[in-house]
Formats: C-alpha cells, structure tokens, sequence
C-alpha cells in the first residue's frame, strides 16, 4: 500500500503538470503578444498650417526730433498722449531765433530802400543823358561830356542790379531765420500716440550733424497694427500661398490668452536674414485694433492658415510615425522594413555627403509622399498599407489615395 501511494503522488503530480500544459502556453502567448494602441480612420475637415512668433508693432513709428539747439522752455506731452498732426510737443528758446530773425527783416528793408534810392538815381541820371544827347546835337556839349553821363548812368544801372540781388539774399535768409524760429516749437507730423519721451524741461538740445529723437510717435495704434514675424525659408512659399489667397491668420498674446485674434498677411519682404547658416525671412501680418488691446512689444503666437480642405479622409499622424519591430509584422510585409531601413541608411549617407543631384532630391521628395500605416490583423500580426498623403495639420493628415475604409483601427503604438 505504501509503495503505490509512493507512485500515485509523483504520477499525480506528472499528470497535473500535463493537464496544465496547454493554459500555460496559451497564457505565455498572450504575455509575448504584444497590445498595441489604435486610432481610427476619420473623414472631416483638415487646416493646414505655418505656426509662428511675432511681436506686435505699430503700422509706423516716427522718430521726431529737433533740427535747432538751446534750452528745452516747454514740453507739452507725457507718455501715451495723443496727438494730432503738426500739434505741439515741445518748445526751445526762441529768444536768439527771433532776433536773427528781426536782424533779416532789417537786413531786407535796407535792401528794398537801398534798390529804391539807387532806382532813383538811375532814373535821374537816364533823364541827364537823353538832355546831353539832345544838347549834343546842338553842339552845347562836348562828346566826352555826353560819355561820362551815358557811364554814370550804365554804372547806376548796374548797382540796381546789385541792389536787386541784395534783396534776393535777404530775403533767402529771412526765409532761413523765420524757419529756425519756427523749428524751435517741436510739432507731431503725424496723428499718433506718444509711446518714448526723451527729453524734459530746463534740458539744452544740442542739434548739430545730426537731429536727436525726441519723441517716438506711433500711428494709427486703435486703427490698424502690424506685426512682424521671421518665417524659414522652408515655409516661405505656403506663407505665400495664403497670401494670394486671402487667408486668415488667426493669434493669441499673453495678456488676453483666452482672447483669438485675426489678422491678413500683409507682406513678405524680400530682405532675408541670415544667423547661423539659417535664413528668413521677414512677414508682415497686419490686423485692427480698435480696442488697443494690441500693444507694441507684445509677443504674438501665429498660425497662418495655408490651405483648408473639407470631407476629406484623414489618418492620425501617430499612425504615420509608428515603426514596428519585425517580430511583430507578418511575414508578407517584412521585407518593407528592410527596404525602409536600407533608403533610410541611403538617404543618411547622401545628406552626409551631399551627393544628390537636385532631380533626386525633388524626387525624394515627393516619394516622401508614399507612406506606410499598419494594422493588426486576427492572428495579431501587423499588415501594411501604402497611401498617397497630403496637407496635415498638428494631428491628422490626408489621404489622397490608399487601401483605407472610414472607421478602420490603425497602429500607433505598443502598450506596456
């Protein structure tokens, strides 16, 4: 009796390791299976967009300064003051400016009684040499006699002309001294906002190769701003594309961050820059601002609408991301990923060298084109799909062509 329970036990115990077998493998299949994360097959809408950060700026900022020296007597203007065209900001001394401008108007006036003593003259010594003329022929006076007024007279007529000229000149620079004394009331050119203030009361300008800013006056800040942004060259031709289609640009700024804005590109300047082998160029968006809550300086986040597509077939752009290991794709599509993996190492190795003419580089781009998504299939291994993509946005992408149906499970990823 001892002797079989002896067998029964390790029997028992073979047999139940036997009846365990297939539960345990089915169990460490499913442990090695891995589980994989899916998205779906949409069809809607997709906006294609060139995100950037800009600073707002007003539409044009006028640097005005003053083109005479001597002390600042008046300054009628603080920060943020409005001001109307040709309205005052600021005045010097005009006390040294309305004297030279007293000194020309003398100057003038000698000069006018000046032509009118000498016109005088002139016409006295005319009437003294057609007598001469006249006597002359009667043979009162002497040829040389009638030579001396004819000289007197031409000599006259040339001192009028001198004279004339006088007047000219003090006229020019009575026209010079009237400006100097009118430079010293420092006036806005433009209708604007006062956003810089440089100079106070009791302060001495001093104007000489150059004229120093005194006030930055911004225009049209509550009708109309712009704002600035570098785009790479890279986007350059989508930023383009939106602008000959009237695109809106849509931004946010820190101070109203709830707050969507819009706005129109306005212009791309063709004056690149160049920092560290990286070149853009200068965009400029411009947008109202009636409620001045756009104000210069503030950084503005952009995106500038390219293209807009509605009912359109779209795949998550994780699912155009996902690389799957071998182990896991069917056998039939295995050798895509070698054929992946060898253009990719062609392509490295091109880049390196630079060794692709410029058609296989174009070429490379549009093949870029050609993607691949993954999907499980019943047994759980990974099948492939080819598909023509189009514009994509920060989460979705088009199809344009491809074995895809709305609604089907894609790969993007393995869960843990």
């Amino acid at each position: 009796m001892l002797r079989l329970i002896k067998w029964l036990v390790p029997l028992s115990t073979i047999g139940g390791i036997v009846l365990a077998l297939p539960p345990l493998e089915h169990w460490w299949h499913m442990r090695r299976t891995p589980l994989f994360r899916t998205a779906k097959v949409q069809k809607g809408e997709l906006i294609s967009m060139v995100n950037a950060t800009g600073t707002v700026t007003p539409v044009l900022i006028v640097r005005v300064g003053s083109m005479v020296s001597g002390p600042v007597t008046k300054v009628c203007v603080d920060y943020n003051s409005k001001v109307k065209k040709d309205g005052l900001l600021a005045e010097i001394d005009p006390t040294i400016y309305r004297a030279v401008r007293d000194r020309d108007a003398a100057m003038l006036s000698s000069a006018q009684a000046d032509v009118s003593r000498i016109n005088a003259q002139l016409q006295q010594a005319l009437q003294d040499e057609e007598r001469g003329r006249l006597m002359r022929d009667k043979r009162s006076i002497s040829a040389e006699e009638l030579l001396k007024l004819r000289t007197n007279s031409q000599m006259l007529q040339a001192q009028l002309a001198m004279a004339q000229s006088q007047i000219k000149q003090s006229e020019a620079n009575l026209r010079n001294s009237e400006r100097n004394l009118a430079y010293t009331e420092i006036r806005s050119p433009v209708e604007g906002v006062v956003i810089d203030k440089k100079i106070e009361e009791g302060q001495t300008m001093v104007a000489q190769f150059m004229a120093p800013d005194l006030f930055l006056v911004a225009k049209d800040l509550e009708q109309e701003i712009h704002i600035h942004t570098s785009i790479d060259e890279a986007d350059v031709e989508q930023v383009r594309k939106a602008q000959k289609s009237n695109n809106p640009v849509h931004f946010t700024v820190d101070a109203s961050p709830e707050e969507l804005f819009e706005g129109k590109v306005y212009q791309i300047r063709l004056n690149p820059t160049t920092k560290e082998n990286v070149v853009t160029y200068n965009v400029v968006v411009t947008t109202a601002n009636p409620y001045m809550k756009l104000l210069p300086g503030m950084t503005a986040k952009l995106s500038i609408e390219v293209e807009r597509r509605k009912n359109v077939l779209k795949v998550p752009n994780a699912a155009l991301r996902f690389y799957p290991k071998a182990e896991n794709v069917h056998e039939d599509d295995r050798k895509l990923l070698e054929v992946a993996e060898e253009a990719e190492a062609t392509e490295d190795t091109d880049k390196t060298t630079d060794s692709r003419s410029a058609t296989q580089r174009a070429a490379d781009r549009q093949d870029s084109k050609l993607r691949h998504v993954w999907y499980a299939d019943p047994t759980g291994r990974l099948r492939a799909i080819a598909i023509t993509t189009g514009i994509s946005d920060y989460k979705y992408t088009e199809v344009i062509s491809g074995d895809l149906q709305l609604g089907q499970e894609l790969v993007t990823g393995t869960k843990k």
